[in-house]
């Protein structure tokens, strides 16, 4: 699925096109993601009630840290973002996928502005937990990172954290990863991979995308978990003139991350200081865990097979 382009703009820019927008809206949602207020601001019914289901709720009393504005006015399809106030306004959006990834990223951005107090960085992967000690999955679209984590968790032993994006804070001898969703945003392909799951994913109500939010509780049979100790981190390729599988040091980790764009597409802000700070999270987080290339030029089993006992 392609992506979009986003569109830095002044404080005076934002001011007059949230005047010109603000009677559009009709639905006001806040969330809580890991501690932080992102309030929605919608004309879509549909937006504001998977938003409900896709996250944590946030007291109305706390004021939001960043807003994310989606209407639609019936022009060409626009993501617009003012830094300053972490403000975005998205435009004639028809995916949910999106808005959601868009509040993760602002969020992201507002941590980024405290790296150096909390050191809360964030990773558009997946994490999956056995016995207190996690797996994490990154990789650019299309590589099957979500075909992999639900593969781990066709296993009792394997616990959800995140399909999707996890928040990371550094400590001096270790790295404890988060989860950024209250629910699980599954796609009907699901069940084509792993059947164990045709049951649950049969029961989700499904997009105009062919997505749906999901009850981890219910799909994982509670077995999930917002909290775990990241012991290694297998980084995803296809491509058929390298081997399989294989084991990176941490510079070989960095390389690969820098190539792919930090294998998110999320990231409202580019400029040289904001990809220096992911640059020196991800060196720093790789001297501290375990790194793996795996190519899925494999079946979605083999590839498991590969990595189902890193963390055993």
């Amino acid at each position: 699925m392609s992506t979009y382009n986003v569109e830095l703009i002044k404080p005076h820019i934002k001011d007059e096109m949230l005047n010109k927008l603000k009677n559009k809206v009709k639905f006001e949602r806040k969330a809580n993601i890991h501690g932080a207020c992102v309030k929605l601001l919608t004309d879509n019914i549909n937006f504001k009630e998977e938003w409900e289901d896709n996250f944590k709720f946030m007291n109305e009393d706390i004021r939001p840290h960043t807003k994310i504005f989606s209407v639609d006015d019936g022009g060409q399809l626009r993501v617009l973002y003012e830094p300053i106030s972490k403000t975005c306004i998205v435009k004639n959006c028809d995916y949910y996928g999106w808005i959601k990834s868009i509040a993760l990223a602002a969020i992201s951005d507002f941590f980024e502005e405290y790296h150096s107090e909390h050191r809360r960085y964030s990773t558009h992967g997946s994490a999956v937990d056995l016995g207190g000690h996690a797996l994490a999955i990154i990789g650019p679209p299309e590589t099957g990172k979500t075909t992999l984590t639900y593969g781990l968790l066709q296993y009792d032993d394997f616990n959800y954290i995140s399909d999707d994006w996890f928040f990371t804070r550094l400590f001096k001898n270790a790295a404890t990863i988060y989860s950024s969703e209250k629910n699980s945003y599954i796609r009907d392909d699901l069940a084509r991979v792993w059947e164990e799951f045709s049951d649950e994913v049969y029961h989700v109500k499904l997009d105009n995308k062919g997505r749906g939010i999901a009850d981890v509780n219910t799909l994982f049979q509670a077995r999930v978990r917002e909290t775990s100790t990241l012991k290694s981190v297998v980084l995803l390729e296809r491509n058929n003139s390298n081997p399989p599988f294989q084991k990176l040091d941490s510079f070989e980790g960095l390389n690969f991350m820098l190539k792919n764009d930090f294998c998110n597409p999320h990231q409202l802000v580019r400029d040289q200081r904001k990809m220096d700070l992911r640059k020196n999270f991800f060196q720093e987080l790789f001297h501290t865990v375990d790194v793996y290339l795996l190519n899925t030029i494999e079946t979605p089993l083999e590839s498991l097979d590969r990595i189902k006992n890193l963390i055993v």
